[in-house]
């Protein structure tokens, strides 16, 4: 198994930027496989990451669940609050931590509500495992490397792009400040796809099987519903696990999804549903 496995993709927000943040663990496959006994109710212990070349200090806890009343388990990152991590966060993500404080600074001092991000501003951090135990890798994704994707997908059609990302092909066209930039985002892209691969057992969520499973083998494929050439949306919200037959018809036919009834629908009047559903 790589070492560098998907954890999670954290929308920047204010919370991010000062101390910490709570890390959802429901479709968090290899996360989940390595934390397993690693922390009961109420315990915390200290994490590393590791960011451009620096290593910083965090603490993950999972939160008491009697004291919270919560159902399920729940972890949480915290760290020093404008402590060394939150300032290197502040730094990469200048333009969300400008943007907040604009919001902020600008309506009632009493107003506490949740302050959302305009989607063509938002920012992410991707966080990764490492070879090492307790050290997670952090990749700041910035408003710019979104633009250089973009720019770099323009007028492609959206199955070469993800067949791009699946199978790692290069950018020869672009230097290598831009190169880093784009193997960011397709890296992302990829390792939701994998975790959710391994969430579905590789399962096509349509027809509900495994391509190859007779033959001890198993093939899958991730697909971004709404086309990551629009959308530029890798979300696991977005993305959905399909057999390479089911993939090539709907590229081939290009049906609507109805996210209401999660189905597809398709020009000749036929629907077909999502028979396996664990994330959307």
């Amino acid at each position: 198994m790589e070492t560098e496995n998907y954890v999670y993709k954290k929308e920047i927000d204010w919370s991010t930027l000062m101390e910490g943040f709570t890390l959802p663990l429901d479709n968090q496959v290899i996360f989940l496989h390595n934390m397993k006994n690693f922390l009961q109710r109420g315990e915390s212990k200290i994490i590393h990451f590791f960011m451009n070349g620096k290593t910083y200090d965090a603490k993950i806890v999972n939160v008491n669940n009697s004291v919270e009343k919560r159902k399920k388990d729940a972890y949480q990152i915290r760290y020093t609050r404008n402590g060394e991590l939150a300032q290197a966060l502040q730094q990469y993500f200048f333009k969300s931590m400008s943007y907040i404080k604009m919001i902020r600074e600008s309506r009632d001092p009493k107003d506490r509500s949740y302050i959302k991000v305009p989607v063509d501003l938002r920012e992410y951090l991707a966080i990764y495992t490492t070879e090492y135990e307790d050290t997670f890798l952090l990749e700041p994704i910035i408003q710019d490397d979104f633009q250089v994707m973009k720019k770099a997908i323009r007028g492609m059609q959206e199955r070469s792009v993800e067949n791009e990302i699946e199978y790692e092909l290069e950018d020869n066209n672009s230097d290598i400040e831009k190169k880093l930039q784009i193997v960011k985002i397709r890296k992302l892209n990829r390792k939701i796809g994998e975790n959710l691969k391994l969430l579905y057992g590789y399962r096509c969520q349509i027809c509900g099987q495994i391509t190859g499973e007779k033959y001890g083998s198993h093939i899958a494929e991730a697909h971004h519903i709404d086309y990551f050439v629009n959308s530029l949306n890798n979300d696991a919200n977005n993305q959905m696990i399909v057999c390479p037959n089911h993939h090539s018809v709907i590229h081939d036919a290009n049906p609507v999804f109805d996210w209401k009834r999660l189905l597809f629908r398709y020009d000749n009047g036929m629907e077909e549903k999502i028979k396996v559903n664990r994330h959307l």
